[in-house]
């Protein structure tokens, strides 16, 4: 140990005094080898090594298949749906298990199969505090500010100090484990601005090594124009970075050249100017000795210069006297670190912070070759998995944000409609949760023994919250059950998670604990459920005799002055009517009804709202204009005057009980395959509204049914995002 007699004064007065030693002595006393290391208060060293099972939640084949075409070989003729190879990935949930997932469970396998992870992209939501309000487009361009959920909140901005230390120690584990899912040869490019870039590339050094460092890249951020009222001139943040590394020294750049926007004519450039002096600082062409520039030296060796000449590719300039190369005719151009030829973020969905096209795909053929499998798991608008589309990469892409993989489903049967209409292949992808959640994976996973103290608290804080909305539903707390926490007149009320899904477990020890104490009707409270959750559980439920109601938890909880004026309302899951149009053997389907009861900023919007002004607010099922004259006089003007103008998205699968869901675990170090007893919704036809056509049609396509009955099922999305599903059985 090469201590200091000072040194070792200072570290025996503080462990006397019981306080921390400065983390600078960790590598004075115990020689830890790690060329670079970044800490920070709380950090935490340990990683999940949790497995949970994926479940499938839908799956879309075909892009509106109205007519059967002959198709690429891994899509069966008969039906459009593809039965081999590959299927892309959109999963929803929190990235940190499902990367924890992925690395311990089958879907390992099943990318290893597939020739491993040779790229991951991703654009962490890194503005610590950033605003992720949604703009959501109604009827004709009125515009709502949806708030981001709660489960988004929890991840992206409450978790999230302002100092940034749950950030860095958010993105520490994640970058952990996206290193182990790399190939060998593989590579992480992510996106940084200026206020985090320094301590992410400490992070990176330490994970992947500082020698696996491959490059800073320059890119635009916004254009903003700077005036002379600005008052940090000409000094605004215009650029970001991506940081490259690779898993080890076997990466290397597969394809660095892009297309110019104008072809490149042929042109004689000076071989001398180069800057610095390297070598001999002379050349002889010709007979003629020349000499470099001042501070310059000559491009080329004299072997190549003497090559060159032979085949016409060097002059002598007459008129400068300048040994001169020729650069011949292109129309593509290579590679540099400044990519401010192209913009960083793109508007197309109106998804905040989506990067644009051109980025992503400069970043992908240059790390990737077709049928290479790309991730991101920050996926947000879906950019990287449409970009993988349409260069034939395969993809799987993650958010927690439930708007994030809606956006992105629309925006990828977009492309495959197109690649489709060009006689383009695609692959199926699927719609994937990350299921079973487990309340305590959550709140242990990564927590050592000296923060018991630290979860009894969030444990008080939490039962505190529950009480808060019981008060808020007008509901009586009851004690002695384990689901459930109150009851309102003869209805039992269990309350969902606070920061995550209402889960099918979750529901499942609910209806087990029903049962079990005679209850015959529950109401079940939560922020956000899991996609695919109903109606099947609510029909299971009531053949056990019980009436289970979900009933989602508004945003309006939050608001203390709300609850005390007993001004919240729960609403519930949306109700869809549809009826079947049967025709020999052919099954069209008629959306008929879609209402919701969703309200979001409309708790004291009265008072709050400013005269002259107006908001937009969803009160009663209903998105509404509020207007406040300059003379304080309110008006409301009802924007969604049809009951359709809630749908943004409705599909139909005409044959539901096909396809069992079927989820894969390891035991035992062995893949198992259970069935969960529901099934898949298959996705062949779909209507949506996109930016250049809002029209949605209620009527579907014609489908051939081969048996004499079969259960359709109806999925429809709202403006918002949130899913709906009902099944009914028809007879043909």
């Amino acid at each position: 140990m090469n201590l200091t007699d000072n040194e070792k004064r200072d570290i025996v007065r503080l462990i006397e005094e019981g306080k921390d030693i400065p983390e600078k002595y960790r590598f004075l006393l115990f020689g830890d080898k790690r060329q670079v290391e970044i800490t920070w208060n709380n950090k935490v060293n340990e990683i999940s090594n949790l497995s949970l099972p994926f479940q499938i939640i839908e799956q879309v084949d075909e892009p509106r298949d109205e007519k059967i075409k002959l198709l690429q070989g891994s899509f069966d003729f008969a039906s459009g749906r593809q039965n081999a190879g590959w299927t892309n990935k959109l999963i929803w949930g929190d990235n940190k298990y499902i990367l924890s997932s992925i690395k311990n469970g089958p879907m390992r396998n099943e990318m290893d199969n597939e020739g491993g992870v040779k790229l991951i992209y991703i654009d962490p939501p890194f503005s610590v505090g950033q605003d992720y309000t949604i703009d959501v487009e109604i009827g004709d361009g009125e515009i709502f500010n949806k708030e981001p959920s709660v489960i988004e909140n929890f991840a992206y901005r409450n978790t999230w100090n302002r100092e940034g230390n749950s950030f860095l120690q958010m993105l520490y584990e994640r970058l952990y484990l996206m290193k182990e899912l790399l190939r060998d040869d593989g590579v992480l490019v992510l996106r940084i601005d200026f206020h985090w870039g320094h301590y992410v590339k400490g992070i990176l050094d330490e994970i992947f090594g500082f020698n696996n460092f491959r490059n800073e890249i320059i890119i635009n951020r916004t254009k903003k124009n700077v005036t002379k009222n600005t008052k940090q001139l000409a000094l605004l943040s215009g650029v970001e970075s991506l940081f490259v590394y690779s898993k080890s020294e076997k990466f290397f750049y597969l394809n660095t050249e892009y297309n110019l926007k104008e072809k490149r004519e042929s042109y004689w450039r000076a071989t001398d100017d180069s800057a610095g002096v390297s070598g001999s600082p002379t050349r002889n062409v010709k007979g003629k000795t020349f000499y470099a520039r001042k501070g310059c030296h000559f491009k080329f060796s004299q072997e190549r210069m003497d090559e060159l000449y032979k085949h016409g590719k060097l002059r002598i300039n007459e008129n400068t006297n300048k040994v001169q190369y020729l650069v011949e005719a292109s129309s593509t151009g290579t590679i540099d670190t400044n990519w401010t030829d192209i913009p960083g973020y793109s508007f197309s969905t109106g998804y905040p912070t989506e990067n644009s096209t051109q980025l992503l795909e400069r970043v992908i053929r240059a790390c990737t070759n077709e049928n290479d499998i790309v991730c991101d798991f920050f996926n947000g608008s879906g950019t990287t998995a449409n970009v993988c589309e349409n260069l034939n990469r395969k993809w799987l892409v993650t958010d927690i944000g439930k708007f994030s993989i809606h956006v992105t489903k629309k925006r990828l049967i977009d492309t495959q409609r197109k690649l489709k209409k060009d006689g383009k292949n695609w692959r199926a992808f699927e719609l994937l949760n990350l299921g079973k959640y487990q309340r305590q994976y959550y709140i242990y996973d990564g927590i050592s023994e000296r923060d018991e103290v630290k979860l009894l608290d969030k444990k008080r804080k939490e039962e505190a919250f529950q009480e808060l909305i019981l008060e808020a539903f007008k509901a009586d707390k009851v004690d002695g059950f384990l689901t459930i926490k109150g009851k309102k007149g003869s209805t039992f009320v269990s309350i969902g998670p606070i920061n995550q899904s209402l889960s099918r477990n979750h529901v499942e020890e609910v209806i087990k604990e029903c049962i079990k104490n005679n209850i015959t009707s529950v109401d079940i409270l939560g922020f956000e459920y899991e996609m695919g959750l109903f109606p099947s559980v609510q029909e299971d439920a009531k053949s056990q005799g019980l009436r289970l109601n979900y009933k989602q938890i508004p945003m309006d909880i939050f608001d203390d002055q709300a609850v005390k004026k007993g001004k919240v309302v729960f609403f519930d899951v949306a109700a869809i009517e549809f009826k079947p149009i049967i025709k020999k053997n052919f099954v069209s389907i008629e959306l008929t009804d879609f209402a919701v009861f969703y309200n979001e900023n409309n708790i004291g919007i009265d008072e709050e709202l400013k005269n002259g002004n107006s908001k937009i607010i969803a009160e009663a099922g209903n998105i509404i204009r509020v207007s406040k004259s300059k003379e304080g006089i309110i008006k409301r003007d009802v924007l969604t005057k049809n009951w359709y103008d809630w749908i943004d998205y409705w599909s139909v699968d005409y044959d539901f009980e096909s396809k069992p869901e079927i989820i894969k675990f390891k035991k035992n170090n062995k893949v198992e395959e259970v069935w969960t007893g529901n099934y898949i919704f298959e996705n062949e036809w779909q209507s949506f509204r996109t930016k250049k056509n809002k029209k949605i049609d209620l009527l579907s396509s014609k489908k051939e049914i081969r048996k004499n009955k079969t259960k359709i099922a109806v999925k429809v999305v709202d403006i918002f995002g949130n899913d709906t599903m009902k099944v009914m059985e028809v007879k043909i």
